[in-house]
């Protein structure tokens, strides 16, 4: 007789979010089973990659991390269309750094300028996300928002202890939302209950888990993780959202990434990108909708990932 897999049945699913506008839309979540499960139930939508980039030349990023970038690295629009147009990102994710007032400090005016310059290269869905400074995020973001009303962005990221300001302009300009929690699924599923308390809708957030690297605590990120994705799947309506990921900044951090001095180990140029790649399909496997990644070798290496699991 014929090998027949068991199966699960789940009551439960992940709510389907649309970011950006007309043909360059994204679509993320409506799974009603585990990832890559299509055995068992949909996966609808395959997981999508948002390159990153930022207001300002990146002073902490490795020499490997900023090479593919080095002819733009100081025009976030040209870097934005480059990232687009040569290496497949199917979003953007602009980082406001500049104005953390431990960096330029720079003012609204600075970053509405950035975010209208980057809207106009590329047509492809923007995610905005401030630069984790409460106050600072609190007095700029709204007027990102503002500028980019009635392009459907990806704005965040809101916490436990600072989620009203965001919440609400995010509300009011018509984007989506991104909770986060710090690798604690209670805390997550509460600020879901504190955002949706607002009047937002739970149709319009994606949730967000402080993400680990390869070799330093993905192993606890990915049952988090899993936790929520299984709970979501159980019937669970305010852990049901679709999933992001920060591969690019965990992974470019660790030392076997970053440093040059550890030729054993490989060539930096190749060492990163693979670092990133095996953290992004670790994560993938866990229930990540959206990855925020940074170099296009490891872009590439996820993408055809997807496509063959697909």
């Amino acid at each position: 007789m014929g090998f027949e897999f068991t199966k699960e049945t789940y009551s439960g699913g992940i709510k389907e979010i649309t970011l950006g506008q007309g043909d360059k839309a994204v679509t993320v979540g409506g799974e009603s089973c585990y990832p890559f499960y299509n055995f068992e139930g949909e996966m609808p939508h395959k997981p999508k990659i948002a390159m990153e980039i930022w207001d300002m030349e990146p002073e902490e990023w490795p020499a490997a991390a900023l090479s593919p970038f080095k002819d733009v690295i100081s025009d976030p629009a040209a870097w934005a269309k480059k990232c687009v147009d040569q290496f497949g990102a199917d979003l953007i994710c602009l980082k406001f750094d500049a104005i953390h007032p431990d960096k330029e400090d720079k003012d609204a005016e600075h970053a509405v300028k950035v975010t209208k310059d980057v809207l106009a290269a590329v047509g492809v869905p923007l995610i905005l996300w401030g630069c984790g400074y409460d106050d600072k995020d609190n007095k700029i973001m709204p007027k990102v928002s503002e500028a980019a009303k009635g392009e459907n962005c990806l704005i965040g990221i809101v916490s436990e202890d600072n989620y009203k300001s965001l919440t609400a302009i995010a509300l009011a300009d018509g984007h989506h939302l991104i909770t986060a929690a710090p690798l604690d699924i209670n805390i997550a599923k509460q600020v879901n209950i504190l955002v949706s308390d607002m009047g937002f809708p739970l149709e319009k957030i994606v949730t967000y888990q402080a993400t680990g690297a390869l070799g330093y605590g993905i192993e606890y990120v990915y049952s988090i993780q899993e936790r929520q994705r299984l709970a979501a799947l159980g019937g669970d309506k305010m852990m049901a959202m679709p999933i992001i990921c920060d591969v690019g900044y965990e992974s470019w951090r660790t030392k076997e990434a970053k440093q040059a001095d550890i030729p054993q180990c490989g060539a930096p140029g190749d060492r990163g990108p693979m670092w990133e790649a095996a953290t992004a399909v670790c994560l993938l496997q866990a229930g990540a909708d959206i990855l925020r990644m940074r170099h296009p070798k490891a872009v590439a290496t996820v993408k055809n990932f997807i496509n063959q699991l697909w």
